[in-house]
């Protein structure tokens, strides 16, 4: 006959749940980077921050550990200070609109002075990224910090699917970034000599969900990623600041020594809004692919063999001919990066005669 576990005791003798909740309500810092397009639907834009802030303020104690990011002057500025005085929470306002990357940088310095504060969340203003998880989020960070001894740590907020909230073709660009990101930190640990742990990252999903914006950093994470000077590794900013910055919020906190983890998160069907159509596709996906092998090291014949051989895996692929050539349109976006010769590229994707 089993025997009841006595009070404060867990299965896995870990830290009991009170406690952990307690980590959660009064020790973590969400930061939701801020951005209102000029030419987007200001009603829908300021509900939907409104509705972000107000349910993460429901799992946090204090709601100045909650900092609205704002990144550069615009309606968001508005918007951010509006519902700060309803809510009480922290506004920091950039003085230029640079990209994601510099709005959570910017909201992760106002929390990285509160000493009291051992995790740091980062998520978007849109709604996507649920407030009622992020406690299984601090859970997965100090089970594993448990068990490797290691506080450097960040975990992944793994999406049950990709295609849902982003679209068939955002979704494969995504999925194409996500293979060649997990090849390039392969291929580091390799030169480096210190094995890839993917023992918290793959369990259930051989690929893991990089570039989730979503995430959890603990305190030396956080400092590692956004409280040291920028490794621009010879992309522009757009590339940096814009386009690959969960790739560098992944590849700064691996190279900090953090462990690496995820878990499974929620999303909705469609998101209810995204800037991804007025972006130049194929050079949003190409940075998300320079970037993180630029930072590693990796040299531009590895990167041209790995695009040809995830290309033909990606049922975008199989949408000709538009998506055989947005497939196209990336991979040259890549070679011209590496300052390829375009010439020598192949006119279609590699592939076998039979499936």
């Amino acid at each position: 006959m089993l025997e009841p576990l006595r009070h404060g005791e867990t299965v896995m003798d870990e830290m009991p749940i009170a406690d952990i909740l307690n980590t959660l309500e009064t020790q973590t810092g969400v930061v939701i980077s801020v951005y209102l397009p000029p030419h987007a639907d200001p009603a829908l834009g300021f509900a939907l921050l409104r509705d972000t802030v107000h349910l993460f303020a429901r799992e946090l104690r204090s709601a100045r550990a909650i900092c609205l990011s704002v990144d550069g002057d615009g309606p968001g500025v508005a918007a951010a200070r509006q519902i700060a005085n309803v809510y009480g929470v922290r506004v920091v306002v950039a003085p230029q609109n640079r990209g994601k990357l510099a709005a959570v940088a910017g909201g992760m310095a106002a929390l990285l002075d509160n000493p009291g504060l051992r995790y740091f969340a980062a998520v978007d203003q849109d709604g996507d990224h649920f407030a009622n998880e992020l406690l299984n989020f601090v859970r997965c960070a100090e089970h594993v910090t448990h068990q490797t001894h290691n506080a450097c740590g960040m975990v992944l907020g793994n999406r049950l699917s990709r295609h849902r909230p982003l679209g068939f073709l955002r979704a494969e660009q995504e999925e194409l970034a996500n293979r060649i990101l997990l090849d390039a930190l392969t291929y580091d640990a390799a030169r480096c000599g210190a094995p890839l742990a993917l023992q918290y990252l793959t369990t259930l999903d051989p690929l893991p969900d990089f570039h989730s914006g979503y995430k959890l950093f603990s305190r030396s994470a956080a400092e590692a990623v956004f409280a040291t000077p920028p490794q621009l590794a010879g992309c522009d900013e757009a590339a940096y600041y814009r386009h690959a910055v969960e790739a560098v919020a992944t590849v700064e906190a691996h190279k900090a020594g953090a462990w690496l983890a995820a878990v499974n998160r929620r999303t909705y069907d469609e998101q209810p809004v995204s800037v991804f159509a007025s972006m130049n596709r194929a050079q949003l996906a190409a940075d998300m692919i320079l970037w993180p092998c630029k930072r590693l090291g990796v040299p531009a014949h590895f990167v041209d063999q790995w695009l040809t051989n995830h290309l033909p895996t990606l049922l975008l692929g199989t949408l000709a001919p538009q998506g055989r050539d947005e497939l196209l349109a990336i991979r040259d976006a890549v070679r011209r990066g590496y300052g390829l010769p375009a010439g020598d590229a192949p006119s279609e994707i590699m592939r076998p005669r039979f499936a």
